[in-house]
């Protein structure tokens, strides 16, 4: 009889730990919250000849990345910016997120690369949810493009 006792109380007890592990959610999809964002084109010469800014104005139809988590490097989601350069992603559950979008290199220097073809490079925002149920505005994403 003691045996059948101990048996149902080890029973209990991996039950309530594996509920109790089962319940806590990691960063991503499942959730009930949203992060939406905007991304920007800062547009200039060919060759970033002069280093100035021509016009700004909304990234149409960009890839924008989402990386679920502070300690991940490769993305979980993208999304393509709508007509104002918005972007969405729903259903998230509560911690760190990192949005990003890929821009041209102004000096050219990217990985040791000074060659005219200005390789592309990652552009990042950090993002957190806090709250269930929450929308969080991104900070602006604002990528380089040069009219070559």
């Amino acid at each position: 009889m003691k045996s059948l006792r101990a048996l149902n109380c080890l029973i209990f007890i991996s039950l309530v730990i594996f509920l109790s592990s089962g319940c806590q959610k990691d960063e991503g999809q499942g959730g009930t919250s949203t992060i939406v964002g905007h991304v920007v084109i800062n547009s200039f010469q060919a060759g970033f000849n002069p280093p100035v800014p021509e016009t700004t104005y909304a990234a149409v139809d960009e890839d924008t990345y989402i990386i679920y988590g502070a300690d991940h490097s490769t993305y979980n989601d993208n999304y393509k910016t709508s007509f104002d350069g918005s972007y969405e992603y729903k259903y998230l559950q509560k911690g760190k997120y990192r949005i990003f979008a890929y821009s041209k290199d102004s000096t050219g220097a990217y990985l040791g690369n000074a060659s005219s073809t200005r390789p592309k490079i990652p552009v990042f925002v950090d993002v957190e949810i806090t709250e269930n149920g929450q929308t969080v505005t991104a900070p602006t994403l604002t990528i380089l493009k040069d009219n070559q």
